[in-house]
This record gives structure tokens, sequence and C-alpha cells, in this order.
């Protein structure tokens, strides 16, 4: 079994908090790691219909079973037994008592703020991150095997086939998790939107042409990619704005958490299909991008992440507000780095001087060209 990072900061919630949240993506090993952390402790599965029906008809009765606690899986199919945990917490203020996991950030973290804050810390557990795979000695030595597998847990622990497994993902969770999260009407067009969503990976999010190329109304489209963000397929990095102009782009850029299924989505099967795909440095960037979105998880941070560009063409991939001086990184697909590459790198650090840089490359060079710039290799992502 592969070690989870996360579990040095779980261990160390349920020493501060009655109880403690652990959200990510379905399949993502959140019931695995729950239960390594309550070794003997009774675990309750809410996808179970009769276990769901017990607990709304009598959730005071169902929860008062649990002397010691319990792992509460998929929670937010049960609502309204937050306000009996509320009562539970309240009379008995042991740290440790519960784990809650749910697949909807929306609904759990809204349900948290309303009944638990305070008695529950927060964490994300999303799919194995480089950092994992490489600790496990499981990393092939190709990236773009990596890229095209993803990183949820299943795939690596049967060694089953990305694509086959990936497929299943979908479907399953357009045909069931869709409909029991939002009484979506049209699913043949939200089907269309996941699709389309993946020509927008690491590219500036356009609402409204989403809209006309599906045939619904931007509202739609926005309430939508609210449920892709929520359950965890995307998510959004929103632009950098502090001390400049106002010449900035303002919409965000869309990423999906995991490549193996944004490749499956663009249906690409096989490592050579992927470099010879016209979105390849994109995919490239999604993957370094998201892996230090999975590093900041993992160490319980959830750092702000976010992208620069501004209306005249000057960008940059990512930018970390990180301890008091912002550290912008610049992503390339190219195996030999060169000093064009450094140009938006360059022209940012002109407006933020006292900020640091760094160029991400998918080849070998690892060179420290100042004290506020250098050029490192894709295998450094696991020290981002």
């Amino acid at each position: 079994m592969i070690t989870r990072q996360l579990l040095v900061q779980a261990k160390f919630a349920l020493t501060q908090f009655r109880a403690l949240c652990i959200t990510g993506p379905r399949q993502s090993g959140k019931t695995t790691l729950s239960k390594q952390l309550f070794k003997g402790k009774d675990y309750v599965n809410f996808e179970n219909p009769g276990i769901q029906y017990e607990a709304e008809q009598h959730p005071e009765r169902f929860l008062a079973k649990f002397k010691n606690g319990a792992v509460l899986d998929e929670v937010q199919r049960v609502p309204h037994i937050f306000r009996y945990l509320q009562g539970i917490l309240d009379g008995n203020r042991k740290r440790g008592q519960f784990i809650l996991t749910g697949s909807n950030n929306f609904l759990l973290q809204e349900k948290i703020s309303q009944s638990l804050a305070g008695r529950a810390g927060y964490l994300s557990l999303l799919p194995f991150s480089y950092a994992e795979l490489k600790q496990a000695k499981k990393v092939p030595i190709d990236i773009h095997k990596l890229i095209l597998t993803g990183g949820y847990p299943e795939i690596w622990d049967e060694s089953l086939s990305s694509a086959t497994w990936l497929n299943s993902y979908v479907q399953t969770y357009v045909q069931r998790d869709v409909r029991l999260l939002r009484n979506i009407t049209n699913l043949a067009a939200f089907t269309k939107l996941i699709y389309l969503a993946a020509n927008y990976a690491g590219q500036i999010l356009n609402r409204d042409k989403l809209a006309r190329q599906i045939g619904v109304d931007t509202k739609t489209i926005q309430a939508w990619l609210g449920l892709l963000e929520n359950s965890y397929l995307i998510y959004l990095l929103p632009p950098w704005h502090r001390n400049m102009n106002k010449r900035i782009v303002k919409s965000p850029k869309l990423y999906f958490y995991d490549t193996g299924l944004l490749s499956l989505l663009l249906g690409i099967k096989s490592v050579g299909s992927l470099k010879m795909h016209g979105a390849y440095g994109s995919i490239f960037e999604n993957w370094i991008i998201t892996e230090i979105k999975k590093n900041s998880f993992n160490n319980g941070l959830n750092e702000s992440m976010y992208y620069f560009r501004d209306n005249v063409g000057n960008e940059v991939d990512l930018i970390l507000e990180r301890d008091e001086h912002p550290l912008a990184i610049e992503i390339k697909s190219a195996i030999k780095p060169n000093a064009s590459m450094l140009r938006g790198l360059n022209f940012w650090r002109k407006n933020q001087p006292e900020g640091n840089g760094i160029l991400i490359h998918r080849g070998s060079v690892n060179e420290l060209l100042n004290d506020q710039l250098s050029i490192v290799p894709w295998t450094e992502v696991v020290n981002l």
C-alpha cells in the first residue's frame, strides 16, 4: 500500500479537533486513509441505502450507537445529521472523535460552516501525487506514462488499464453522482460540457463561448462548472493582480485534477498520441500545476495559486503566494530551455523585484541563474 503524505497532517488534525473532515474526488483514497487513522473504530458508509435510510429516519438514535466515534463515509448524503453531530461534539470535547468524508466539497463546507465550525478540521485528499509514487518506487521512467495514467489509487494498486477504469469513472459520475447532487435534466448537454472543458485545460475560460457551443445559457454553464469544481473534476486558477496595473486579464484558467482523466476526455490513449497532440504543452502544464497543488494539500497548506497575463501577452503560468515573497513559475514542455522562455518571468520580476522565479521544463537542466531565478527539470516538482 502506498503511504499517503496527508497521513501526517491528518493525525495532527485529530489531536486538534473533535472531528476531521476529509474531502476529495471519488476514489481518491479517503476511505482507506480514514480506516488507517481510525483502526478498530466503526465504519459507516452512507452510500448503503439501508444505512442511509436508518440515519435519515432516526439520526439521534443512529449516532448514539457510536460512543467511541466512527468514520462516517460520504456523509453529505445525509445532510441533516450534522445538526445532531453538533450536539454530540458539544457534549464531549474529546479530540478526534469522528472522521467525516465526502466527495462534494460545497455541501460539506456549507454544513461544516453552519454546524461544525470550530469543531471540525478540514483536509483535502487528491489522487496519488508524483511525490507519493516516487517514495513508493512506482514511478515510471517516462513522464508521459505518469500523465496518461493519472493518480487514482485503484489503477496503481491493481495495475489496471487507466483508459478502461477512467471511462467507467466518467460514466458513473455522470449517471449517478450528478443526478444525486443536482437535478440536471439534460445529461447529454452536461456530458458534452465535460468533454469540451478538456479542450480548455490550461486555457482562459470563456463561459459565453461554452454556452453557445452546448446550447444553454451562461448561468447554466456557471452552475455546471461549479458542480465540476465541487466534485473535484476541475479547478479554476484566478488571475494574479497584486501591485500590477489594471490591464490584466480577469477570467480564470481551467485545469483538471487528474491528467489521466483529461487525456481520456481528449481521446489520447497512447504515449505517441500524447506527444503529437496539439494540446501537449497545456497537458504538461496541467500536470505540473496539479502536482504543486497536491503537494500543498498534502502538507495541509492549501496555499493561494494564481496565473498572470496582461492584455498585451505578457504571462506567467503560475504564481504562488508563499511566505512574504511571491513565487512565479513558468512551465515549458520543451526538453532544452532557452532564454526566450524566460521572457514572462523577466517581465513579471521587473514589476515584482522582491519575487522569485522558476522555469520548469521537461529536460534535465538544473541551473541557478541568479539569487532569484532558476531553471529546474520536471522531477523537481516534488520540492515545490
